[in-house]
């Protein structure tokens, strides 16, 4: 048996599609706190809906957990679960077919697709997007979070880590990968999502919040063999903190020379492009945006710094 959860804040209409994308299924939506009608709609629909209490910290990770935890409370003898987020929409046959594959393949507790950005062609940034969720089929590593997952798999490793603002999903696969099980992509549509990212402001806090997860991920799972981060984290330094300071600090002693380490950044914009595997413009538009974004990647690591060092508690960190 295959049961749904759907988490959602302030999704309105594209609530309603989402919804609508997975007839005939036991089926929860968890709100973080909406404003707008999404309670309602999905009431209405005759879906069971868990309002997260506000006074702790709204995170993805806590509603995927309250709505699976929902989910084995109207039937413990579900399968499999699939998350989906509320701004996104399944492809007709995935659940079916994601299924299979967990049937067949014990040892897998994960299993996720190919995840469409559904107007990429509006922005630059839902088109980075789409690239960024263009895995390459085959054996993983991680998932994100609109994944099927094996019901026994997730309550033995007790679900996603609540306090996670972000990143919380490669923290949940290392733990799973750690304890014997593997993660699957297929070459199959799993679903279309709506990023709605029209300014540049969105796209920075949300490279920013990919930067406190890499963060978040080396402190927890930094460790060999799994190096959780590790990679990413150095990479965010080195390019968004590291080459500028020096660049400064070397204008003393080199003068006008010591701007000439700023050019390893269009250097490395052309690398990426040239290695790219889509076509010319959006192979270009992906290496400067990743190159671009080691900047707000490197604030985000600050962030989660100095957060640790002050013991504070997490914030959630919003693009839109």
């Amino acid at each position: 048996m295959i049961g749904v959860v759907v988490i959602g804040r302030n999704e309105g209409e594209r609530l309603e599609r989402c919804l609508s994308s997975v007839p005939g299924r036991v089926l929860v939506y968890v709100d973080s706190g909406s404003k707008d009608e999404s309670v309602a709609l999905a009431r209405a629909r005759g879906v069971q809906v868990v309002e997260l209490d506000a006074a702790s910290p709204f995170t993805a990770a806590r509603a995927r957990n309250a709505g699976f935890r929902r989910l084995l409370e109207t039937q413990p003898h579900f399968d499999y679960v699939q998350f989906l987020d509320g701004d996104s929409e399944l492809a007709a046959g995935w659940l079916e077919r994601a299924a299979a594959f967990l049937s067949q393949h014990e040892d897998a507790a994960a299993v996720c697709g190919r995840l469409r950005e559904k107007h990429p062609e509006h922005t630059v940034y839902n088109l980075l997007c789409d690239i960024e969720w263009d895995g390459a089929p085959g054996e993983s590593r991680t998932c994100g979070g609109i994944a099927m997952m094996r019901v026994d798999a997730l309550a033995a490793a007790r679900g996603f880590r609540a306090d996670l603002v972000a990143g919380e999903e490669p923290e949940l696969c290392a733990r799973l990968r750690g304890a014997g099980w593997r993660i699957w992509r297929l070459d199959a549509e799993m679903a279309a999502h709506d990023a709605a990212i029209s300014r540049f402001g969105q796209w920075w806090r949300r490279t920013l919040r990919a930067g406190y997860a890499f963060a978040q991920g080396a402190a927890l799972h930094g460790a060999p063999p799994e190096r959780l981060g590790v990679r990413e984290s150095r990479s965010a330094w080195l390019w968004g903190l590291a080459l500028p300071l020096a660049a400064v600090t070397a204008v003393p002693w080199w003068g006008a020379w010591a701007l000439v380490i700023f050019t390893a950044y269009p250097l490395q914009v052309a690398r990426l492009a040239l290695r790219g595997a889509r076509s010319p413009g959006e192979n270009w538009w992906r290496a400067l945006f990743l190159v671009l974004g080691k900047f707000p990647e490197m604030l985000g690591q600050v962030r989660f710094t100095l957060e640790r060092l002050a013991g504070a508690a997490p914030r959630l960190i919003e693009y839109k």
